[in-house]
This record gives C-alpha cells, sequence and structure tokens, in this order.
C-alpha cells in the first residue's frame, strides 16, 4: 500500500465506496487487494442493476429463449423432439434463484475479506464524508478517499406512463410477470433486442418503435442491417423507424400515441430507451461538482472528479455503460489513490448482445473510424463458410473487421454469430496491443472451430 496519509487526520476508513453494484464490488476487491481498510454504502440490494435487474437475470430468460429455440430446430441433425412446450413461472423462478445465488456469493466475498456493508442511502457531506440514513438511524462515516459508483437507471421519456405492469422498463421486464399477447418494444438498442428474443421465442408478437432514421443505431451499419435480416424479420417483429411515441398510456390495451398523431394499441410496452445515471441527490452538486444536464459525474482518465479524494466509476460517470467497465474502473481508481497511476483504455473493452446468434462488438465502427480521421479499410467473412458452423447448422452471421489502410492496425470488430461474445475477446486482446492484421494472420486458430472466421479476415486484410 501506497496510499497518501492526511498529517494529523484520523478517517474511519481509507476507501468509502457508494454503491455495491458489479462497479463498487470491483473497487473493493482491489482495495482490499492494495491493504486498504474498506468499507462500502448500498441502500438497495447487494450488486446493483447488473445482478438483480439487468444482465444476469435477463441472460438466464435468454438461456431459456436459446434452448426453446434449439429444441424447435432439431430436425437438420435427424432429432425428433416432438411438441415442445415450456412453463414460464418456472422460467421466472430459475431467473429469480440465479440472481439470488449470485447476490449472495458477491455479498459472501466481501464478508470474507473484511469489508465492512453498511446498507443505507449515503449523501456526501464533503469530500471525506459521508451521512448515510441507515434502520438505526443516521450514520456519520468518514474516509480518505470516496469512490461514487451509484449506477443507472432506465430511461422513461416524457409523456410516457409506466406502472410496472401493462409498461414497464427492463428492471420489471426480467420478472417475467405475463407473457403479452402483444408486445410494444420502445427503442431498438441492445436492451431492445434481447427482449425481442426472449419474447418472440416466448410466443409474443412484437412490434419496435425506433426513433431514429435506422433500427440498432449504436451498431455498426453492417451489422445491423445483418441483425435485421437474422434477429427481426425472420420472427414477425414489425418495426417503425423514425417514429416518436409521444405518449403512451398503461392500461388494457397500452395507448400508444405517435408525434404524427397515429395511434397504436398492444398488450404491453416494454420502454427501452437507455439509461440515466443515479447521480442526483447525493450532495455532489452541493460540493460543486457540475454533473451538466445529463447528470453524469465528470471524470479524468484516472477516474478522479475534480474534488480531491473524491472519484467516480461506473454507468455514474457516461464513459462506456458496461457492467465490466464499471469494475475496470474501479480498480483503475483504487491503483490510483494509491499512487499507481493508470487509465482505462475504453477502444479495447468487448461490449456484446445475448441473442441467438449473439453479436459481439469492440472499438471502433466503421463511420466512427472515418470520423476519427483514420484512412479506413474493412473486410467481412461469414459463418456461413465456417466448418464448425456449418457442422451445428449456424451458418447465420458475419464477423466485420476495421482497420487503418496505412498501418494495418485493427481499430475495430464487429461480428454477429454464434458465441459472438466469446470470440470478441480475443480481438478485444488484439487492439488493446495494438496489433496489425497482418501479425494476427499469423495467429494459428484450432480447427475446426468458429475462431477460423477471424483468422480468415486477418488473412483477407493482410492480403495473404
Amino acid at each position: 500500500m501506497d496510499i497518501h496519509r492526511e498529517a494529523g487526520v484520523d478517517f474511519d476508513y481509507d476507501v468509502l465506496i457508494i454503491g455495491a453494484g458489479v462497479g463498487g464490488h470491483g473497487a473493493a476487491l482491489q482495495a482490499v487487494a492494495r491493504g486498504l481498510r474498506t468499507a462500502i454504502v448500498e441502500y438497495q440490494e447487494m450488486g446493483g442493476t447488473c445482478i438483480n435487474r439487468g444482465c444476469i437475470p435477463s441472460k438466464a430468460l435468454l438461456a431459456a429463449a436459446g434452448t426453446l429455440r434449439k429444441l424447435t430446430h432439431t430436425e437438420v441433425f435427424g432429432i425428433s423432439v416432438g411438441q415442445v412446450s415450456f412453463d414460464r413461472a418456472k422460467i421466472a423462478d430459475h431467473a429469480h434463484q440465479v440472481v439470488t445465488k449470485i447476490r449472495t456469493d458477491l455479498t459472501k466475498s466481501l464478508d470474507k475479506l473484511n469489508v465492512k456493508t453498511i446498507h443505507g442511502k449515503a449523501r456526501l457531506t464533503s469530500a471525506q464524508s459521508v451521512l448515510i440514513e441507515t434502520a438505526g438511524g443516521p450514520l456519520t462515516v468518514t474516509a480518505q478517499d470516496i469512490i461514487v459508483a451509484t449506477g443507472s437507471v432506465p430511461f422513461v421519456p416524457p409523456g410516457i406512463q409506466v406502472d410496472g405492469h401493462t409498461v414497464f422498463t427492463s428492471d420489471e421486464g426480467v420478472r417475467l410477470d405475463w407473457l403479452p399477447q402483444h408486445l410494444c418494444i420502445i427503442g431498438s438498442g441492445y436492451i431492445g433486442l434481447e427482449f425481442s428474443d426472449v419474447f418472440t421465442a416466448l410466443g409474443c408478437q412484437v412490434t419496435m418503435i425506433e426513433a431514429l432514421d435506422r433500427l440498432l443505431p449504436g451498431f455498426d451499419p453492417d451489422i445491423a442491417r445483418m441483425a435485421e435480416r437474422v434477429l427481426i424479420k425472420p420472427r414477425g417483429i414489425q418495426t417503425h423507424i423514425k417514429t416518436l411515441a409521444k405518449e403512451i398510456h398503461p392500461g388494457s390495451p397500452v395507448r400508444i400515441v405517435l408525434a404524427d398523431g397515429r395511434e397504436m394499441t398492444a398488450d404491453a410496452v416494454l420502454v427501452a430507451t437507455g439509461r440515466i445515471p443515479l447521480t442526483r441527490n447525493l450532495g455532489l452538486e452541493e460540493l460543486g461538482l457540475d454533473l451538466g444536464r445529463r447528470g453524469f459525474i465528470p471524470v479524468d482518465d484516472h477516474m478522479a472528479t475534480p474534488i480531491p479524494h473524491l472519484w467516480a466509476i461506473g454507468d455514474a460517470t457516461g464513459k462506456m455503460m458496461l457492467a465490466h467497465t464499471a469494475s475496470a474502473q474501479g480498480a483503475v481508481a483504487v491503483d490510483n489513490i494509491c499512487g499507481h497511476p493508470r487509465t482505462v483504455d475504453y477502444q479495447s473493452i468487448p461490449a456484446a448482445v445475448f441473442t441467438h446468434p449473439e453479436i459481439g462488438m469492440v472499438g471502433l465502427t466503421e463511420p466512427q473510424a472515418k470520423e476519427a480521421g483514420y484512412e479506413v479499410a474493412t473486410v467481412r467473412t461469414y459463418f456461413g463458410g465456417n466448418s464448425k458452423a456449418i457442422a451445428q447448422a449456424e451458418t447465420d452471421g458475419m464477423c466485420k473487421l476495421v482497420y487503418a489502410k496505412d498501418t494495418g492496425v485493427l481499430l475495430g470488430a464487429h461480428i454477429l454469430g454464434p458465441e459472438a461474445s466469446l470470440l470478441i475477446a480475443e480481438c478485444a486482446q488484439a487492439i488493446s496491443e495494438r496489433a496489425t492484421v497482418q501479425r494476427l494472420a499469423q495467429v494459428i486458430h484450432t480447427h475446426p472451430t468458429l475462431s477460423e472466421v477471424l483468422e480468415e479476415a486477418y488473412k483477407r486484410a493482410s492480403g495473404v
């Protein structure tokens, strides 16, 4: 440990973390590894959004959806399974049990490391002290450094009324309380896409409304077009682009009023319009932090705010709203607190959408690379020519590499296909090393595996 001590000042802890989600947990583990006296504050469930209302329960639902899809497409292998049925309540219960186990494991891991867990709502009274409203009354705690890891909540646009049953966000969606015959999803980002995969697999009719001029606007355009062909059209999902849902009124049916005056109805509406930081009413603005219109906490590359001893990580910073990013930022913040400077390499952080098939991405899209000033080159390879994909009858999908034409440095990779969430990790490592396609073309991949889609792409890019 190399943490700076303030002369004559005795703090309750070396580090106090506000928020026990994946980011706060990652920061706590690193703090203990660095020998710091550590406490963590949480006013809701341990594990935050990811474990309780996001990544984990949604993946449990997607696992059920994927199993259903496989069982209904076995004839190609000469396997007949007869009529397939499912029990919605048991699928929901499986997701709940997974959440409970992982939340319990996270809590136990902190206990074993002697991290002090305080249940209550924290408000900063200075950069080194917080007032915590606990069940036993108010508690003041001081720390040499404080890390804010309060995460985010679903964004509900003005005019949309949410009742948690007929009009709901992802928070309620993962509970799978019921199956509407017709579900309308507002937004075509990764949240909307994953839920469309679940609900169509369970027999629901889905309509997707996107305000922007194309579906999946955050994805590389080629991947977005293929996703529409593979994940949307074959499943009978009706889509509306350049369409703004101005008002949504819960009920049976739900009434949706569009900006052009038209009206639609559905049995239920999922609002999947992104997330906003949970940073208000923490005392940050009273300390002089400008959170701006969107509420994100300003931090530098070391995760430090403009106020000494005050740090922030995760969704609250708006840098890259992914659970594993938050965890990495937590470790970086702790290292900087301890006098070991380092930063987060956001370009090499991968992301994935766990649809069937999956989408994986890392680095820059083709338009982003061009906007950044690179002379861009791209290559595409397809799972339709991959031996393993053919053998397992999963040939839908492609791999697209984005690289600098002059140097060959890999700038981005985008994959739609089986196990894309795993395949993208190789590209993430390559980007973290600023590897060239010429160097990557020399890497030998196991045959026959899906990873040969990458090998083929590297070789095409390097002219081999």
